[in-house]
């Protein structure tokens, strides 16, 4: 994924006020009975006006943030309540929102792709977050599977569950490659196995050897992320441990990894993953990646594959195709490889042979308990999740997103190209979620990343698979047991 450093300037509404002052040279006294009954036929309406603050993470595309600009001028003419909006960019989310809180001027609604990853389950958990059932409950039936059931949370204040979110949008693994790479390197799709070991040695054995020699440059066939400071890599970490069958948490949110095999399967997919980076299948700097630097490193062509938590490696080229700043040759660059060239594709099967079932990280917006405009801001989020809003606001991403509603999943929009039809494929084929919706404390072990921290030692350190492994298990026992 690709963080934005921006900030959208905030332009405040107009606020209108009244001073209550009749001038000592209103001589006549109609006059003056005049302007006191204008006052008091004016002063109520202006005190039942409302003004709600909402906090948004910045989108990667312009049309997405139109999207929502257009809901809220919508909102604002349908209920006569002012939104004032603030967009950040994904890194400042947390940081704003832990000093609001800590202050007590919360926004009334706030959405950032960070909040369910990093904090939302210690919120609900903590008692800092309204319970949202009210609003969410009556429109169940909209949400898709695996969607509003992550937004289920326990509250150790209250000793029970509820709704303390609401979803938005969603996100799965994916893979991209570049196509003519694949062919300069004398391969077709076609020729990529389905099979997990040989896949990987596909890429690493006979595809990297063959561009090398065919371009004579140093190009790596796998963009392996590692950094700690990635979510790609714990994303992609989790998708190699899926393929082992590797199960932390029960359904009841309690620890399995006393289990031998549990440790066992652990330690085939850090091999799996740490593998990749000691056969010199992926840059030396991808220990230490940033969750831009992968999406760079394909743009560039110094990779020839990838797996990214979005399309948004894809997207980005579709967004230069319709953007009207870049000149036509970029453009038209821009629309073939969005159209032909890059390659949006799946995992090969496990290593038992079955199909992988993907991790599902939904989105979530939030609303504290120390919010002001509760009621106001319950009516934001009911109109936000309406169809007719949602959707135009989820397909402004250009795909990077996928729905949680049933609806907005039936859209023509997710069969009208090969990378969106890929998207809709991997998540109508069934999704499970996060470890953190079941455990909220692996939001501390996902801040820490402690699974690129185990990637590290083993090919940083050239500690042992199996220690790092036991280093891991013993620090999830710590935080989350």
């Amino acid at each position: 994924m690709v963080a934005l450093s921006f900030i959208q300037p905030v332009k405040k509404p107009a606020v209108f006020r009244e001073n209550n002052v009749i001038s000592k040279k209103l001589g006549g006294l109609s006059l003056a009975v005049a302007a006191v009954g204008l006052f008091y036929a004016t002063a109520p309406a202006l005190a039942q006006q409302k003004t709600i603050t909402v906090w948004f993470g910045k989108g990667f595309y312009k049309s997405e943030d139109d999207a929502l600009l257009e809901a809220i001028k919508k909102f604002e003419a349908k209920t006569g309540i002012k939104v004032e909006l603030s967009q950040y960019a994904i890194q400042d989310m947390i940081p704003k929102t832990v000093a609001a809180l800590d202050s007590g001027t919360v926004p009334d609604v706030a959405y950032s792709d960070s909040y369910d990853v990093q904090a939302q389950g210690k919120w609900a958990f903590e008692g800092k977050l309204e319970d949202l059932g009210d609003i969410l409950t009556p429109m169940k039936s909209a949400f898709a599977p695996n969607t509003l059931e992550t937004a289920l949370l326990y509250n150790d204040v209250t000793k029970k569950k509820a709704y303390y979110g609401f979803p938005l949008k969603q996100q799965s693994m994916h893979v991209q490659i570049w196509q003519d790479m694949l062919e300069q390197a004398g391969f077709k799709q076609s020729d990529i196995p389905t099979k997990w070991e040989d896949y990987w040695s596909f890429w690493c054995d006979k595809v990297q050897p063959a561009i090398r020699k065919a371009t004579g440059q140093r190009v790596y066939a796998v963009g392996q992320p590692m950094g700690v400071e990635s979510t790609d890599s714990f994303q992609s970490f989790y998708t190699f441990m899926d393929a082992h069958n590797v199960k932390l948490v029960d359904d009841d949110g309690k620890l399995t990894v006393d289990d031998p095999k549990v440790r066992e399967n652990l330690i085939k997919a850090m091999k799996d993953y740490t593998d990749t980076y000691t056969k010199t299948c992926s840059p030396p700097s991808s220990t230490t990646w940033k969750d831009p630097d992968n999406n760079v490193a394909f743009h560039n062509k110094t990779i020839v594959m990838t797996h990214n938590f979005t399309i948004s490696i894809a997207a980005k080229w579709l967004d230069d195709a319709n953007n009207p700043a870049l000149t036509p040759e970029q453009r038209a660059l821009g629309k073939k490889n969005y159209d032909e060239t890059i390659i949006t594709a799946s995992f090969p099967n496990k290593p038992d042979g079955t199909p992988i079932k993907y991790r599902s990280d939904v989105k979530t917006g939030l609303m504290f308990t120390v919010a002001k405009n509760k009621a106001e801001g319950k009516e934001f989020i009911k109109f936000l999740l309406q169809e007719e809003n949602v959707r135009p606001y989820i397909e402004g991403a250009l795909g990077r997103w996928f729905p949680v509603t049933t609806a907005s999943q039936q859209s023509p929009f997710w069969q009208a190209d090969r990378h969106r039809k890929a998207v809709y494929n991997q998540f109508t084929g069934g999704t499970t979620p996060f470890d953190f919706t079941k455990n909220w404390k692996f939001t501390i072990l996902n801040n820490e990343n402690v699974w690129a921290k185990a990637m590290n030692r083993v090919v940083s350190e050239k500690v042992p698979v199996d220690k790092a492994v036991d280093e891991l298990i013993a620090r999830i026992k710590q935080v989350a047991g």
